[in-house]
């Protein structure tokens, strides 16, 4: 079997307390307890309030050639797919590639516009990542989030860099970057102050 090529990159946003998320999500406040109305405004102001200013952050984001995601990211159904929920993006996602959902529960893979289609991987990170590297052909591979999928792949040394996208805000509960994940060697590769974020990019040592 070959090598894989691509790299399996994390790129998150997280408060300077290391949260993605506060306590209490719901459908209606997918951030939870944020500081605000639970949309994410605060701590992804960076992209919304300020995007030129962070302009090649943003346009690194959806240029893997295939994504991972968990379910909590994906949406808020829980348990059995009892509705057809098709992501908090809307008809056409930003992805324009595979997208890989992590879940307990098995469901036919669902195309997008625009090149997006959502493929449900029910027996695990491996054989997520397995997919996604088939379906990027060399190229890389991000896992999105939330936290808690990023905090398993990191668990198992299977990301190879990490962008972080650090919002000048604490949440002091929630979900935390870095939980039950052992000690990291991180390599500083570059770090960039903006008036509501600070960029910065390691390289994760195995």
């Amino acid at each position: 079997m070959s090598t894989p090529t691509g790299r399996v990159i994390c790129d998150i946003t997280i408060s300077a307390d290391g949260y993605s998320a506060g306590l209490d999500q719901t459908e209606e406040r997918p951030f939870g307890d944020d500081g605000g109305d639970g949309s994410g405004a605060g701590l992804h102001a960076w992209m919304f309030d300020t995007p030129e200013e962070n302009r090649a952050e943003i346009d690194r984001l959806n240029t893997a050639g295939a994504f991972i995601m968990g379910r909590n990211m994906f949406g808020p159904v829980r348990g059995a797919w009892d509705r057809q929920w098709n992501g908090w993006w809307g008809g056409d996602p930003p992805f324009h590639a595979p997208v890989f959902v992590l879940t307990h529960h098995a469901r036919q893979p669902q195309p997008m516009d625009g090149g997006t289609t959502y493929h449900f991987v029910t027996d695990g990170i491996v054989s997520a990542l397995d997919m996604a590297r088939a379906a990027a052909a060399g190229g890389d591979v991000t896992v999105l989030g939330g936290a808690t999928t990023i905090n398993q792949f990191l668990a198992a040394g299977l990301i190879h860099e990490l962008r972080l996208h650090i919002a000048p805000l604490t949440l002091g509960a929630g979900t935390r970057l870095f939980e039950g994940v052992p000690p990291l060697k991180l390599e500083q590769l570059t770090s960039r102050a903006a008036s509501r974020v600070t960029h910065v990019t390691y390289r994760v040592s195995t």
